[in-house]
């Protein structure tokens, strides 16, 4: 008794990701489906296999600043050029917190 119970409860936790697939493509043939009104026929058919076939949108990778670190130090390094010393050291240090 307890192999059975065993076993079915490990099989059931193997179906888990097949139910999330199920849904995820439910909800694509959702959108597909609102997408394709008005459409008949052959063209609503290929519009269809073009729709569900399409592979979700990758989010887009986040974009550095700007005005990121890097780019403040370089920047105040070109303006700092001929400056020496505590002059240079004053010069950045004011540079980089402005910008």
């Amino acid at each position: 008794m307890k192999f059975i119970i065993t076993t079915i409860a490990l099989l059931s936790l193997g179906f888990i990701p097949v139910a999330e697939a199920a849904t995820e493509q439910q909800n694509k043939m959702v959108t597909c489906n609102k997408d394709a009104t008005g459409k008949k026929g052959d063209e609503r058919k290929a519009f269809m296999k073009e729709c569900l076939s399409k592979k979700p949108a990758e989010p887009a990778a986040p974009e550095k600043p700007a005005n990121s670190q890097q780019n403040k130090m370089a920047t105040c390094n070109k303006e700092a050029t001929g400056k020496k010393g505590d002059e240079r050291k004053k010069f950045m240090s004011e540079c980089l917190k402005a910008k």
